[in-house]
């Protein structure tokens, strides 16, 4: 390993293009031993495309990729064995059982069986999953599925973990738990770098790099990031969520408007805008049971910064 142990993952103006597409545009950040890192963003933002090129299933067109100190472009069999990789489908066999699966990865790594099966008890406790040893695959749900992926890539103990949308339709039990056992490998080193589209994990990332369309907007831990929303945002809760929406949103001093369960989140350019705000809710008759300033979600940053950066409300 080269003297930048303390980083486990360094990326450094990383790009890819299809034809006029550029799909990753000088993407740079690093990780280190023991962290979580997301990256964060919408269908399209580049997630996936940066995740195959440090997993080596794709190769960019410019830019440098080091894992665990070694260069993955110019020995990419060497990174491989440092790496595990869980892109969106993994490739489970859904006619092996749940140990089947889990043997089958660790022989790929040449995993002595003491280490596996010791490694697998481990991981399927976390995962809640221990009384479904024998069940196969292909019977069970899209949750467990995704569980029992994560421990046939962490089998081996890789350096490194990449997960790309690992918890995309999965339902809310299984992804506490999917995050439990991520919070569980920090006390190991594993460096990860984590991919979603569901802008709520973000907050439980120890740091993150928001991207939209190919490029990075900004990098900093979820606290820091937040101190850089400008304005206020103000949490109306309404009957009528939709009509609120619509009547605050062309409002002076409105600059964004978000649906959030059952009300809506509206960022000003000052918290002194509710006296404004209610009085136009009132003449509109919607009725309001709250509203009061509250500290922005990553969902709400994330829309503030595409307006900030002249994205448009449409981003």
């Amino acid at each position: 390993m080269s003297a930048c142990a303390a980083v486990a993952i360094e990326v450094d103006g990383l790009e890819k293009r299809f034809g006029a597409l550029t799909a990753v545009a000088g993407l740079s950040f690093s990780v280190r031993p023991g962290e979580i890192f997301g990256l964060v963003g919408p269908d399209g933002a580049g997630k996936t495309t940066a995740m195959r090129m440090l997993a080596s299933v794709m190769r960019p067109d410019a830019g440098r990729i080091v894992i665990d100190g070694i260069d993955v472009l110019a020995s990419p069999e060497q990174a491989k064995s440092h790496i595990s990789y869980m892109p969106q489908r993994f490739g489970l066999y859904e006619d092996l059982t749940v140990d089947e699966n889990i043997r089958f990865y660790a022989d790929l790594f040449d995993v002595p069986a003491r280490v596996w099966q010791a490694r697998a008890e481990k991981l399927l406790a976390a995962a809640d999953m221990t009384p479904f040893r024998r069940r196969l695959a292909g019977q069970l749900s899209g949750g467990m599925k995704q569980k029992l992926g994560l421990a046939c890539s962490l089998v081996h103990t890789p350096k490194v973990l990449l997960l790309d949308e690992p918890t995309t339709g999965v339902d809310p039990l299984s992804r506490r738990e999917f995050w439990q056992i991520l919070y569980s490998l920090r006390s190991e080193g594993v460096a990860m770098l984590i991919s979603t589209a569901y802008l709520d994990e973000a907050e439980r990332c120890d740091r993150i790099a928001m991207l939209n369309a190919g490029t990075m907007m900004y990098c900093d831990t979820p606290a820091a990031l937040k101190e850089r929303m400008p304005g206020a945002m103000l949490e109306i809760i309404t009957p009528d969520p939709r009509a609120a929406h619509d009547a605050v949103r062309g409002l002076p001093g409105v600059r964004g408007v978000l649906m959030v369960g059952t009300g809506i989140h509206v960022h000003v350019d000052s918290g002194e805008r509710r006296t404004q705000i209610a009085a136009a809710l009132t003449a509109a008759g919607i009725g309001i049971e709250s509203l009061e300033e509250v500290a922005p979600s990553i969902e709400d940053l994330f829309l503030a910064l595409l307006e900030q950066d002249g994205a448009g409300e449409g981003g």
